[in-house]
């Protein structure tokens, strides 16, 4: 919008030049002097507010910089935050891993002595039947 306000100042500034160019061969030396002094003041006015544009335009860019120093910041909190979840769960999972070995090695040890029990029945069982009287085979010498 500013740019088509600015083409049209040039314009205006354009055809104030070409008119008093053509003015200036009728007016006398003191009008003409002015007329100059007109345009120039003009001319300087287009500079000054393009300069003050542009000047806006690096205003802006700082405060935009200014939200972009306040993202990396949040940036950096929220990664040291991510570091320590992770530190958190590596050392979960070495306590995990511990309690699954740990686990499995009662389990071992659990069926090993539920093996031994069954084994000491077996034995108990076969030393009451050794125990028991069996009865004496007859022999074909004794009556009935």
């Amino acid at each position: 919008m500013m740019d088509r306000q600015q083409e049209e100042d040039e314009e205006d500034t354009a055809l104030l030049l070409d008119q008093t160019e053509k003015q200036c061969f009728t007016i006398n030396t003191g009008a003409q002097n002015a007329v100059i002094i007109v345009i120039s003041s003009r001319q300087n006015q287009v500079i000054l507010l393009d300069t003050l544009e542009q000047e806006v335009t690096k205003f802006r860019e700082c405060n935009a910089t200014i939200d972009l120093n306040t993202l990396f910041t949040e940036a950096t909190v929220y990664h040291r935050k991510l570091v320590n979840i992770r530190r958190e769960m590596i050392v979960l999972h070495d306590k995990t891993t511990r309690l699954k070995k740990r686990a499995l090695k009662l389990q071992q040890h659990k069926q090993e002595e539920d093996l031994e029990r069954e084994q000491k029945k077996e034995r108990e069982l076969e030393r009451e039947r050794h125990l028991i009287a069996k009865p004496a085979k007859r022999s074909d010498a004794e009556p009935h």
